[in-house]
Order: structure tokens, then C-alpha cells, then sequence
């Protein structure tokens, strides 16, 4: 039985390790070394193991002391972890954060941001999904997400949107494999219109919200492959399989490296090259809690600094 086991008896005997002798460990913890000594024993007589070799000048860790080392460093994390998130609690920190991610939004400024509210905000948890098109807006309709980052700007009285303001601003760019016939097209002749780009197979992300489903923005070709995610698309892309337009900051290496090109078409604005909106949405009706609002002062914040490329 383990009932007597004391979580300072674990930081004593993390103390111990980290520091190689009692008396160091004495020293750090603030305690005379007979104390440290006698918790170290008492953890020893619970466990019924010897933690420590004490035949050297220094003690050293046996088999069994560094074999459990890291389960009580574990059981002391997650304590702390407890009483931090408890803490928050007795504050109105959110338990959980969920945020629906339109792929075209750049993931770089996400993550960046989502990283300094991680520092802040240790203890919430972040649920985060890939949400195309209208489906950020549905989830916030639905309250299964608190923050959305979208580029589709959908009327709603019930929905906040807040522009942010990246520059170079986020792009939706129509490219091909370089070894696709549209991607030939050349520099000097017309650009391509939209009857050119309909006799290719064009590369689409389905659309999975109940406000748009059904419905098709920027399809030309009367063939299509509808596909799940953005990744997909991207990869059928680049093999040269079809034609479709992906996020500037996803694809900016590759149009460098040539491994895509653009696709000169007039259809989607200038070269091919759609700018849109990044946008922090949120319900109208719901206030932010702490973690929510530290997380849109990083997005707007991050917003501002340096240009944005892959990851």
C-alpha cells in the first residue's frame, strides 16, 4: 500500500537527484539536511525499495531510483498542473479552447500566436480543427467552436468579424505542375480565361458547411476531384493531375523553387492571384474568457510583425 506516499516527499527525492547529494539538495530546498535524509527514508520504507546507494561518498540513483524517477516527476507535473488549472478556474480561465481553422488562413501566424497564449495560459487545453470554407462560421452558428480564424467573410448578425492586418496580405493563388499544359501557357500571350481553364481537370476542396453546401465558388472545369483537405489538394497538384488554386503562404517556396507555377488567368484576379481577408470571428453574444482574448491579442499582435511563410 501507497496511502502514505507525500507529493513533498517526491520533490525531495527529485531534489536529491538533480542536485547528487543531500546537503545540496538541503540547500536548495531550504531545509536542514536531516529532514531531507529522514523524507528520503520514510519514501524509501513506502516504496519498499532503495532509491539511493549510499556506499559512496555521494549517493547514486540504483535501477529502481532512476526507473521511478520519472514517474514521480510525472505525478508532480500532473499535480502541479491541478492546482494551476484549479487556480484558473477560481479566475474564469477556460478549461478548453476550440478554434475552427479555415486551411486558407495562414497557419504560420495560428501557430505563432497560439504559442504565446500557451505561455500565458499553460493549463487550457486547445481543441483545433480544419474547417473549409463557411464551416468556421457554422461552428461558431452552432457554439461548438469560441474562436474561429476564417478568410470567408459571411453575413451574421450574431457574428463578430475582426480583419487582421497581415501584410503582404493572404493570398488564394491558381497554380499547375509545371508540367501541366496550363502551366505552358505563355508569359507573353492573353491570359487564360475561363473556358481555357474548364477543359482541365481542376483540383477543389469539398465543402463540408451546411451554409454553402451545394453550392460552388471558383469552379470552372466541368471536371472535377472534390477532395477533403488542403494537403490532399496540394499533393494531387504538385503530382500534375489537375489544376486548383492554394493558399500564397502555403505553396510560396514552391512557386521560388518552380515546383508550381502560377496559372495567368485573368478568372481570379491579376496573374491568377485572389488577395483575401484573414479574419478572427467570434459570436456576438459570448463574452471572451482570458485565454480567448490573450490568444486574439497574439493573432493581432503577430498580425503586424513580419511577413508569413510555411512552416
Amino acid at each position: 500500500m501507497l496511502d502514505g506516499l507525500t507529493l513533498d516527499q517526491l520533490r525531495i527525492f527529485i531534489a536529491v537527484a538533480k542536485a547528487g547529494s543531500f546537503r545540496a539538495a538541503a540547500a536548495r530546498l531550504g531545509r536542514v539536511q536531516s529532514a531531507v535524509s529522514h523524507a528520503i527514508a520514510n519514501l524509501e520504507a513506502e516504496l519498499r525499495l532503495t532509491l539511493f546507494d549510499r556506499s559512496a561518498h555521494r549517493p547514486e540513483l540504483t535501477p529502481e531510483g532512476r526507473a521511478l524517477l520519472a514517474d514521480a516527476r510525472a505525478a508532480v507535473q500532473r499535480m502541479d498542473s491541478l492546482k494551476a488549472r484549479a487556480r484558473g478556474l477560481g479566475a474564469g480561465i477556460e478549461l478548453e479552447l476550440p478554434i475552427a481553422l479555415d486551411p486558407l488562413f495562414p497557419y504560420p501566424l495560428a501557430a505563432a500566436a497560439l504559442k504565446d497564449m500557451h505561455e500565458d495560459f499553460p493549463s487550457v487545453a486547445v481543441r483545433l480543427w480544419e474547417a473549409p470554407l463557411a464551416e468556421p462560421i457554422a461552428a461558431l452558428r452552432d457554439k461548438r467552436c469560441v474562436l474561429a480564424l476564417t478568410t470567408v467573410d459571411f453575413p451574421d448578425a450574431e457574428i463578430e468579424m475582426e480583419q487582421l492586418p497581415i501584410s503582404p496580405p493572404a493570398s488564394f493563388i491558381a497554380v499547375a505542375a509545371p508540367s501541366h499544359p496550363l502551366a505552358r501557357h505563355p508569359g507573353e500571350a492573353p491570359p487564360l480565361s475561363a473556358q481555357d481553364l474548364a477543359d482541365h481537370l481542376q483540383i477543389v476542396v469539398e465543402d463540408r458547411s451546411s451554409l454553402t453546401r451545394g453550392k460552388d465558388f471558383g469552379v470552372f472545369s466541368a471536371g472535377t476531384w472534390r477532395v477533403s483537405d488542403m494537403q490532399t489538394k496540394y499533393a494531387l497538384i504538385r503530382e500534375g493531375l489537375g489544376w486548383g488554386r492554394l493558399p500564397g503562404w502555403w505553396i510560396e517556396r514552391d512557386l521560388a523553387e518552380k515546383r508550381l507555377v502560377p496559372v495567368r488567368t485573368a478568372a481570379f484576379g491579376p496573374d491568377g492571384e485572389m488577395i483575401i481577408r484573414a479574419c478572427l470571428a467570434r459570436r456576438s453574444d459570448d463574452a471572451l474568457g482570458p485565454a480567448a482574448r490573450c490568444l486574439r491579442e497574439a493573432l493581432l499582435r503577430r498580425a503586424r510583425g513580419k511577413a508569413l511563410t510555411a512552416m
